[in-house]
């Protein structure tokens, strides 16, 4: 099922992204970019707009105005591939390594001849981690076509660019050494300069690797080797192609198609492939090198891919999942904590709470097992017990103590929340696992955040070491980025629902179904509802918990999807965060949502298509797919939910019933 990707706010993506979970390719390393005319390289001067944008499947191209220049952009797994078609006349191609996706400073790049170039840049920062985190990416490029003129560049100081001089030997042409140059600083790059009597074309591939300039030329050599932009590119197209064709939609329009795959596309951008071809990868934390015969994954976006992204790839991708748990254990290996949020083997420790046992425990609950899952327990409990220096769980002492994280941490109340949920997700595999006694431990401190609830209020607040109510406290306060002491990038309206492993005890907390029903509504009406983040994105569907008011459910889902994504640019609520906003749209266009992370359940609402068929993995599960159904009448409110024609008395459905059997219908009114 291929059809034209929509970029939507992400209007410039770069290439790096065309391969379904690829590493970041070469403009991570630094900017390509084409000119003619006399070689300028201060991007504040050769900068240009550009026209005629082309993005689809395993493709993006753009005219670049200023220089009557056609770009097109495609990728293998490790390799960024370019093709520049130039007008007659004198044409160039820098690459800028002073320019990049982060801030860092620090590069080398070295011509080794008239066609090739290799090098090095520090990248990654990250949400204001240290200098120290940052590391290097080593790339080589190959181009088409050998320079008639070449040259490096050193600001403040200018490297002048040579005529290119070769000499034949034993039928073999070499550039001459007096030509090669190497540069190393910040502020740094390099051109090919071309004279050319007609249009032509040159093509430029990048290998990248975060191992070694060996492994990225071979890295190139191995992926693309002679391929052509062509041939790279359809190589790349059909790999999407089966990819994509893994959840196949029938009925409406072609721009509810184009939203939806368009966010399918994004959900498998990240996490992404870490390992060169050879296997190797950095390990965390240390300069060894490691080797995997699988995949090493990287950008583990774990406060935000828990949620849905990873029970998604459970569903329609669990290979990829299993592959993903397992990089996990590696890096519990590694470093001695499972990660939190880890980015090209960095362990950021950005956001709060303790995720990964929220992963694995939903991965093997849902019955993907090919990994180490006593390892696993044993790597969530030293993150969940461990008091002293731990960096997954701040404030653990306080939580275990008094059930709650207090004001003298970061984010008290939604820390506590996170750890909730975490400790569930813990209480749940050790009943899977015959643990009893830390099934009953790790339920009971899932029900912390009790403690927090105001009922006056019918919100959860912030306390202080004494126990006190936080003051002065602002419910509204903490929205978009605001500082509030007692939420992370949030406020009291949008983490007042986020106990998905207990909503039938928050109904209670809140005075019963109607009073629950009046509270949800109102963070829809006051407008305190946010699509653009994960605390409250679950909120649309949790009207299902109450019966005869499920309608909500489904009105609220429509307008969300309809609101929020749209086929145009600013067509996203806001930053994807590695998939999730669009996991989200997935699942809701789908008809069902993982309601409570780490339970193997969904919730139902209404398809926004008339079939929609999800391919299953016959390693993991039985049957081939199975298979959601519509069908509409009337005012458009579901009706009857059946299973194989059998009624489902609930807008509930097990993992396990869902997978084993053949046809899911959503009736309508």
């Amino acid at each position: 099922m291929i059809i034209q990707i929509s970029f939507s706010n992400e209007k410039m993506r770069d290439f790096q992204s065309l391969v379904k979970q690829t590493s970041a390719l070469s403009v991570q390393s630094g900017l390509v970019m084409p000119t003619t005319g006399v070689v300028e390289t201060n991007h504040l001067k050769y900068g240009s707009v550009y026209s005629n944008e082309v993005a689809k499947t395993a493709y993006y191209s753009v005219n670049i105005d200023k220089y009557n220049i056609k770009a097109e952009f495609t990728a293998s797994k490790r390799v960024g591939v370019s093709k520049f078609t130039f007008p007659k006349g004198e044409s160039n191609i820098l690459l800028n390594l002073g320019l990049g996706l982060t801030n860092e400073e620090g590069a080398m790049v070295k011509v080794v001849s008239s066609t090739e170039i290799e090098g090095m840049r520090s990248v990654g920062s990250f949400c204001y981690n240290s200098p120290e985190d940052a590391y290097p990416v080593y790339f080589v490029a190959k181009f088409s076509k050998p320079a008639n003129k070449l040259g490096v560049w050193k600001k403040p100081s200018k490297y002048e660019g040579v005529e290119a001089q070769w000499m034949t030997y034993n039928g073999k042409t070499r550039m001459m050494e007096n030509t090669i140059k190497t540069v190393v600083g910040d502020s740094i790059g390099t051109y090919f300069s071309y004279k050319f009597d007609k249009e032509e074309t040159v093509e430029v591939k990048v290998g990248i690797s975060y191992v070694s300039i060996a492994n990225a030329r071979e890295n190139l050599e191995k992926e693309t080797g002679n391929k052509s932009f062509e041939a790279v590119y359809k190589e790349t197209y059909n790999e999407w192609n089966e990819e994509l064709s893994k959840i196949l939609v029938e009925g409406d329009s072609k721009e509810d198609k184009t939203i939806f795959y368009t966010a399918l596309y994004h959900t498998l951008i990240h996490p992404n492939t870490l390992n060169d071809f050879n296997g190797e990868f950095p390990e965390i934390k240390s300069s060894k090198i490691g080797k995997t015969d699988g995949t090493r994954y990287t950008v583990f976006s774990l406060w935000d891919t828990y949620r849905n992204l990873h029970p998604l790839m459970s569903l329609v991708y669990p290979q990829q999942q299993s592959n993903m748990v397992k990089s996990m254990l590696e890096m519990y290996d590694e470093n001695g904590w499972m990660p939190k949020w880890e980015l090209n083997s960095t362990e950021t420790f950005t956001m709060v709470g303790d995720p990964a046992s929220i992963v694995i425990a939903d991965t093997y609950l849902k019955g993907i097992r090919d990994f180490d899952v006593q390892k696993a327990y044993k790597a969530m409990l030293k993150g969940a017990d461990q008091i002293e220096n731990n960096p997954l769980r701040p404030g653990l002492k306080d939580y275990i103590e008094k059930g709650f994280i207090t004001t003298n941490d970061r984010g008290p109340v939604s820390t506590t929340q996170e750890y909730n949920a975490s400790d569930y997700s813990i209480s749940l595999l050790a009943k899977a696992l015959g643990k009893k006694e830390d099934q009953e431990r790790f339920r009971n401190r899932s029900l912390s955040y009790r403690k927090l609830f105001d009922k006056n209020l019918k919100l959860l607040r912030p306390r202080t070491a004494e126990g006190k109510w936080y003051e002065p406290f602002n419910p509204v306060s903490g929205a978009n980025f605001e500082e509030n002491i007692g939420f992370i990038e949030g406020n009291a309206w949008q983490y007042a629902f986020m106990v998905p492993h207990d909503i039938k005890g928050l109904i209670k907390l809140m005075g019963g179904e109607k009073a629950f029903v009046n509270q949800l509504q109102k963070v829809f009406d006051i407008k305190q509802f946010d699509m653009a983040n994960e605390p409250d994105i679950a909120y649309p569907y949790l009207f299902n918990y109450i019966k005869r008011e499920e309608w909500r459910s489904q009105k609220m889902v429509e307008k969300l999807v309809r609101e929020y994504f749209q086929n145009k640019p600013k067509g996203l609520p806001g930053n994807d965060d590695t998939g999730t906003m669009s996991a989200w749209l997935v699942y809701s266009m789908m008809g069902i949502y993982p309601i409570s992370p780490g339970d193997p359940i969904y919730t139902i609402t209404t398809p926004m298509f008339d079939k929609i068929r999800i391919k299953l993995d016959s390693k993991y599960y039985k049957k081939e797919s199975i298979v959601i159904e519509r069908e509409i009448n009337n005012d458009g409110r579901i009706k009857q939910i059946q299973l194989d024609g059998k009624t489902v008395n609930s807008f509930f459905i097990t993992h396990d019933d869902f997978v084993n059997g053949t046809t899911l219908k959503v009736i309508q009114n």
